[in-house]
């Protein structure tokens, strides 16, 4: 049986990432995405509450995000969700679960002002991945459509 680990995420930073070398000088960027997350409650209509995601960069992506992201800005975080186990000091097993960010990218256009490259913005390890978006009118089969009202939903 085959497996899949791919998570698509869109947050804001909770705080500013955190850069650090390892002892052999690899670069790795800790930080943590607000997601929001609608919740129905039959009392209260629909509330909003946030998911709080902790995500691990290395190599250049871990640099990229250091250099253009601050607490608050929006980020695209596409990757695998890695659990580790350990046990404490006290001899308490411990768990945890992140995020390992394989691809991130801006989600809002870059500001002169921001530091952000003009040019768009995203680090992507493998250079010939497909587009994450296309444009073109017929993409696969598909048509546009003129309005919103012929839609099935």
């Amino acid at each position: 049986m085959a497996s899949f680990n791919k998570v698509i995420l869109i947050g804001n930073l909770t705080a500013d990432p955190e850069l650090k070398q390892t002892p052999t000088g690899i670069s790795v960027c800790r930080f943590t995405i607000a997601v929001n997350r609608r919740n129905a409650r039959a009392d209260a209509g629909q509330q909003q509450t946030a998911d709080f995601i902790s995500i691990v960069a290395w190599r250049q992506s871990a640099e990229f995000v250091s250099h253009y992201f601050r607490k608050g800005r929006p980020i695209l975080v596409c990757g695998r969700i890695q659990t580790n186990t350990w046990t404490d000091q006290q001899g308490n097993k411990r768990y945890s679960t992140e995020v390992v960010a394989d691809e991130v990218s801006f989600v809002e256009s870059a500001r002169a002002d921001s530091g952000a490259p003009a040019q768009g913005g995203q680090y992507t390890p493998d250079a010939y991945a497909a587009p994450a978006y296309s444009n073109t009118a017929n993409s696969a089969g598909f048509e546009e459509l003129a309005d919103d009202d012929n839609l099935p939903f």
